[in-house]
């Protein structure tokens, strides 16, 4: 038996605000804009390449806007991603990796699945993490 995660739900304020910010400075794709009067409102987004999408709206959730943290979204070049993401207008943490001596500043030198990180968040505070793995596969 399958179970796909394939659809979160971040709690946001303001829905336009929010949708705004996943298409115009994170590059997600609109897959639905559906509204049921004042009180139901569904917004899902895609991140460029992912089988999971995130839904932000009114009346899909009661969790507290900006509550929502340290989603990882795996990229397999994090310094481009970074670079695109803060062209786009997006405020991203430098990268760092972790080592036995603690963090430090930039990739992982050996490019090593899971060890690069950078964290930005939405206009919320919702959190997330970029995650490097397969850097430099096809």
């Amino acid at each position: 038996m399958d179970f796909r995660l394939e659809l979160v739900l971040v709690p946001v304020t303001d829905v336009d605000r929010a949708k705004a910010f996943y298409t115009e400075r994170c590059g997600f794709t609109v897959d639905v804009d559906h509204r049921a009067g004042d009180e139901f409102r569904v917004v899902q987004l895609t991140p460029p390449g992912s089988a999971c999408s995130i839904s932000i709206g009114v009346g899909i959730t009661d969790a507290e806007p900006g509550s929502y943290r340290g989603t990882h979204l795996v990229v397999s070049d994090i310094a481009a991603a970074r670079k695109e993401l803060v062209g786009r207008g997006v405020e991203v943490s430098e990268v760092r990796h972790m080592t036995p001596q603690g963090w430090q500043p930039g990739p992982d030198p050996a490019h090593a699945d899971f060890a690069s990180f950078a964290d930005f968040a939405d206009p919320d505070g919702n959190t997330w993490v970029l995650q490097e793995k397969g850097h430099g596969a096809p």
